[in-house]
């Protein structure tokens, strides 16, 4: 018997785009396209992009703007743009995630700027998402820099877990583009939807119930806090002004202060 999941509407939701996406003579000119669609922002910390010219332009446009704030890491890996693994010991992957976090905490101080949030990038994202003995590695080591620091991990129990563990606030994150498994652990084998339509489709499905079709045809509830957007694709400008339409995104720590009471 299929199980019956309640439906629940989501009320508050932010929308999250990734910044300092380039390095040296290597541009990403559209990068800066969705800044006045998003409520909180990834500024790559120099490892897999990110050089000191684009990080601090990035928190500038980022302090103009008025978003969130939020160091973006990844593998030591600027020729392969993180996507590829590395092997680390646990000591050595601390090393470098407090390295990066701390690298765009004070790089913002020195703009009068904070950061809110820590965003995993590529390979380490897709670990993040499939092995809890990682992500919590990663997660601890984000604690150390800071007890404030929300967690942008993916979407699933292993997040939500790491979160409770570590002891560390978290943001379970959805990508309207993925495929997702049942566990809401992404299918990696498919490509990813360039479809709008599609796409919206599914945000308004997300909103209206919190859940999602997954890669079986069946629905996966999900606790969605974030949506992030991706500007690799040529319309995903169109999509992020489409899916405003739905909803108006507010940064993480500000929907947390407000469930809370902490702010009308």
């Amino acid at each position: 018997m299929q199980e019956v999941i309640e439906r629940k509407s989501i009320k508050n939701i932010d929308f999250n785009c990734d910044l300092a996406q380039s390095y040296g003579i290597y541009k990403n000119n559209q990068e800066y396209e969705l800044l006045d669609y998003v409520s909180s922002v990834n500024i790559s910390s120099g490892f897999h992009a990110g050089d000191p010219v684009t990080i601090k332009n990035a928190l500038l446009k980022a302090k103009e703007k008025n978003v969130a704030i939020g160091a973006h890491i990844g593998f030591n890996d600027i020729q392969g743009f993180g996507y590829r693994t590395v092997e680390l010991k646990e000591d050595e992957l601390e090393a470098l995630v407090v390295y990066q976090v701390s690298a765009i905490m004070s790089f913002a101080k020195a703009y009068g700027l904070s950061i809110e949030h820590v965003r995993p990038h590529g390979a380490m994202y897709k670990a993040c998402g499939e092995d809890f003995t990682f992500a919590s590695s990663v997660a601890k080591a984000i604690k150390k820099c800071s007890d404030w620091l929300v967690y942008y991990g993916p979407m699933g129990d292993i997040t939500a877990k790491v979160g409770d563990y570590a002891g560390i606030p978290v943001a379970q994150e959805i990508c309207l583009e993925k495929t997702y498994n049942p566990d809401l652990t992404v299918d990696y084998a498919i490509p990813d939807n360039t479809n709008n339509y599609e796409m919206i489709k599914r945000l308004q499905h997300l909103l209206h119930t919190s859940q999602i079709r997954n890669n079986l045809g069946g629905m996966s509830f999900c606790e969605a806090n974030t949506i992030h957007f991706s500007n690799k694709n040529s319309n995903s400008l169109d999509l992020i002004k489409e899916a405003k339409k739905l909803i108006s995104p507010a940064p993480v720590n500000y929907i947390n202060a407000k469930t809370s009471g902490w702010v009308d």
